[in-house]
């Protein structure tokens, strides 16, 4: 039984890098609409996430991106063997950005930058076919950067800087398929970490060889995060010499993959310009987790993953309409890094079809509303986890998980750009 709990708790480091189940880009509603390109394009403070190169072209001497968004989300899991089936009853999530950039001299940008790349949530409903393996989550992150940006010449530019990020998380599962005490509550545990920091970094290049045409490389590095003297509460745990667990604390590094990102851009018919992005994350880095409690009764757990490097290609256009509105629409496809076999339902995602679009209300030289949608839906999929365990040593049993799953969202977001 001590070995399922191990097993278990390893969710929560797929937990945090999948943001509850899935991770949507949202790091700005300009670049969003346009199929969340921005590695090549000089638009506006959103350069500070996309390719912090590109700050030092804006002309404004300070230059402000706000915005946040409003996640729907839906997972639905079903068992036709057995005629089981749940929904996800998830919260809406709501991610955010702030980007700020003063222009110190003509080659000279610094800027500021906070926002979530990961944030979400997912709850199942309680003791469902499989609560053993998650009931539900909440996870939190915040990216903190300051950034400069340096023109080497009118055509070429670099840009980056060091980042800060904390989080937290919480997870709630039941401790074994059919564990229970005298008055029928399902045993269960929660695990709980905050306070979670780290640090990491980002570069980024720009190069214009004409006016109308711009290429962008943006490098964002692998993330560890820590998590030291987290708790894990136990609930509803039988009386029995068989049962002897109790509250501990315990110790893991979750690592949060590097990202590379190319990109061009080019503006067309003076009204047009049209994006491509190409983002490689290195997954490939989570090989395992290791897990060190506390409680010696508890022995450290090492936990294979063997997730796999995934690519995400994204397409924008955008139209200049007049003087108050632009129009954007765009696309992206994300491959999952999630390999067969170690389909978790905490991490209820595969490849995905993104369709975007939005809009900026100009009010005047100064201010602009900008609004986008994302719409994502998940290849139907039928897979398992096949890693869970019931018994101990040469007597456990392997006891896979599986089903078909099904997710969708739906993402609606409204930011303000200030030019002064």
């Amino acid at each position: 039984m001590k070995k399922i709990f191990l097993l278990a708790l390893c969710v929560l480091a797929s937990a945090a890098i999948h943001a509850g189940g899935y991770r949507v880009s949202l790091q700005g509603q300009r670049s969003l609409a346009m199929g969340h390109t921005g590695v090549a394009l000089v638009n506006n403070a959103e350069l500070a996430f996309f390719n912090p190169a590109g700050l030092v072209y804006l002309e404004n001497k300070i230059n402000v991106a706000v915005g946040a968004s409003a996640v729907f989300s839906e997972v639905t899991w079903q068992n036709e063997e057995f005629g089981q089936m749940a929904n996800t009853d998830s919260p809406v999530g709501t991610p955010f950005y702030a980007y700020f950039s003063y222009k110190a001299n003509d080659w000279l940008t610094l800027g500021l930058s906070a926002y979530t790349p990961y944030g979400s949530a997912v709850e199942w409903p309680e003791d469902w076919a499989g609560s053993h393996l998650i009931n539900n989550i909440d996870l939190q992150a915040i990216y903190i950067q300051p950034l400069a940006s340096v023109k080497i010449s009118e055509k070429i530019s670099i840009g980056g800087g060091p980042i800060f990020v904390t989080g937290s998380v919480n997870f709630n599962r039941n401790l074994t398929r059919t564990l229970s005490n005298i008055e029928g509550d399902r045993a269960n545990i929660t695990v709980d970490a905050s306070g979670v920091n780290a640090w990491g970094w980002s570069l980024g290049g720009m190069y214009s060889p004409t006016e109308n045409i711009r290429f962008g490389i943006n490098y964002r590095s692998e993330v560890i995060l820590e998590a030291e003297s987290g708790e894990a509460n136990f609930e509803n745990i039988p009386n029995s010499p068989q049962t002897p667990f109790e509250d501990t604390q315990f110790d893991a590094a979750l690592p949060m993959p590097a990202e590379l990102t190319v990109g061009a851009s080019y503006h067309f018919l003076d009204k047009w310009t049209i994006a491509f992005d190409y983002n490689h994350s290195y997954w490939g880095v989570y090989e395992s987790l290791d897990i060190d409690f506390a409680n010696p009764n508890i022995p450290d757990s090492y936990n294979r993953r063997e997730y796999k490097d995934a690519s995400i290609y994204r397409f924008g256009l955008q139209y200049y309409m007049d003087k108050t509105f632009t129009l954007r629409a765009g696309y992206y496809f994300d491959e999952s890094p999630v390999q067969s076999g170690y389909f978790a339902p905490e991490t209820p995602r595969n490849d995905s079809n993104n369709f975007t679009g939005g809009l900026s209300i100009n009010i005047n030289d100064r201010f602009a509303i900008d609004a986008s949608f994302l719409y994502s839906r998940f290849k139907e999929v039928e897979e398992s986890y096949d890693f869970y365990a019931e018994g101990e040593g040469e007597n456990s049993v392997a006891v896979p998980f599986g089903g078909t799953y099904k997710s969708s969202a739906f993402v609606p977001g409204l930011g303000l750009t200030i030019k002064i």
